[in-house]
């Protein structure tokens, strides 16, 4: 994430008017049917509240897997998974026309309900980026096409996932719309940013998996943001983080219910007179109803009498490992660092000291970078002399998040003996002060979360 200070340099701090921001995930515009849909609600928003909007979208459907599917037609299924950099470059301007569609044609919807309206490419609205394609980050915005929309009174609708660097187009990886929305929503000092997506709100874990998943009305930043870093799929990671540097507001809500107040996400206040007065602020700035039971069990939560707050289960993930490791200085870093230099990100580390001055190192990457992080660590083994790598990618991820756990005993052997108690062995473990993280088999993923969902009294 770079500098407070970068990004602010495309911020404009003078903007007195009310400003929305509105993000709309592929499910969301999936169809014409649901394009028109989302027009009502953009239009809606704009006219009820007589605000400036802008409107994010992410490309219909599973159109960048479609995308991605026609790549590996062309150069291969392997191939695809090792591009060189010149074959990144065209992977990013493939990919980046699924957002320009929906784009356009949300864009031409609102037009024809007489709501004017201006699409944008992600560097048609000053999004600026790094250099590194399929994954770059965004640096700063140039809002004179967007202030330049606004004073015509128009809506901004604006590709997501995309930007530019010096006159390439790059994509900031999957999920990049978030970001895209986030970041638009921080240069423009917008009052709030709105996640409009196929569920209404976060859930304790998947309810497509859990039946008994629980929607949360609130929850903080750090916690989003750890759900988010390890499987939860409704928001990005580094939007969370973009909002959490910031302390921008985010409202997560169901584009087929909007009406539906949906899961606020932002920093819990400290003490009891500021958690009141939070909430208070709160209801009235999202306007969203609030029972008083539900304030109650919000209370609660802020006092942590509820140490875990939800699950996640990743799906994506690769287990490598490396045998016969010098067990020497240097060598470690040897490995992480040339790794790093690839662009590759390593999850969950475990090294084992074995015998005869040999250890072995076991981590974890996404399975998107698991192909390029093995060649990568073959190479490597050899210049250290290790004895061999394999590569397992029949794994997933189960974790538990709450900012109570720090004070909370008990809470990892809750988890582990629910699952030792059901036969599901452990292979790697990963901790933080508000997060447990376990690597199980694959075939034991789904049963796995189940069980310590129950366990930690998280069904509805």
């Amino acid at each position: 994430m770079q500098s407070q200070h970068e990004f602010l340099e495309g911020k404009k701090n003078s903007r007195k008017t009310k400003t929305v921001v509105q993000k709309f995930g592929g499910s969301s515009v999936a169809t014409p049917e649901r394009i028109k849909a989302v027009a009502k609600i953009c239009q809606s928003t704009k006219e009820k509240e007589n605000c400036n909007l802008l409107v994010v979208v992410s490309a219909m459907g599973q159109t960048t897997n479609q995308l991605e599917d026609l790549l590996g037609q062309i150069v291969g299924k392997e191939r695809k998974k090792n591009l060189s950099a010149d074959n990144l470059r065209e992977k990013d301007l493939l990919l980046s026309s699924g957002e320009q569609i929906s784009t356009a044609l949300l864009s031409l919807t609102l037009q024809e309900n007489k709501c004017p309206s201006t699409a944008l490419t992600g560097w048609q609205a000053g999004i600026q980026t790094t250099a590194q394609h399929t994954r770059a980050r965004i640096k700063k915005i140039d809002l004179k096409t967007i202030e330049q929309i606004f004073e015509k009174d128009q809506v901004a609708v604006v590709a997501g996932f995309q930007g530019i660097y010096q006159g390439e187009i790059t994509t900031l990886g999957r999920g990049g719309s978030d970001t895209s929305a986030v970041a638009l929503a921080v240069a423009l000092s917008a009052q709030r940013c709105e996640i409009f997506t196929d569920v209404d709100g976060i859930y304790t874990t998947d309810p497509r998996i859990v039946k008994g998943a629980k929607k949360l009305d609130f929850i903080s930043y750090d916690e989003m943001l750890e759900l988010a870093s390890i499987g939860a799929k409704v928001l990005e990671p580094r939007s969370v983080e973009f909002a959490k540097n910031y302390n921008l507001k985010l409202l997560v809500k169901s584009s087929w219910y909007p009406e539906r107040s949906g899961t606020l996400v932002y920093k819990f206040a400290q003490n009891s007179k500021e958690k009141q007065d939070d909430i208070i602020k709160t209801k009235t700035k999202i306007e969203t109803k609030i029972k008083t039971d539900e304030m109650k069990e919000y209370e609660k939560t802020l006092e942590e009498k509820k140490a875990v707050r939800g699950l996640a289960l990743d799906k994506e993930q690769a287990r490598l490992s490396v045998i016969g490791v010098p067990d020497q200085p240097g060598v470690v870093s040897k490995i992480f660092c040339e790794l790093a230099k690839k662009n590759i990100s390593v999850d969950i580390i475990v090294q084992n000291v074995g015998y005869q001055g040999e250890a072995e190192i076991d981590f974890t990457v996404k399975q998107d970078q698991a192909y390029q992080a093995k060649v990568e660590l073959d190479r490597i083994a050899k210049e250290i002399n290790a004895k061999d790598t394999f590569l397992d990618e029949s794994v997933e991820k189960i974790s538990a998040v709450g900012a109570g756990m720090i004070n909370e005993p008990g809470i990892a052997a809750k988890m582990f003996r629910a699952l030792g108690e059901n036969k599901i062995n452990i292979q790697m473990i990963s901790t933080s002060e508000i997060r447990i993280s376990c690597i199980v088999s694959q075939d034991q993923g789904q049963k796995a979360l189940k069980l310590v969902h129950e366990a930690f009294g998280l069904d509805a």
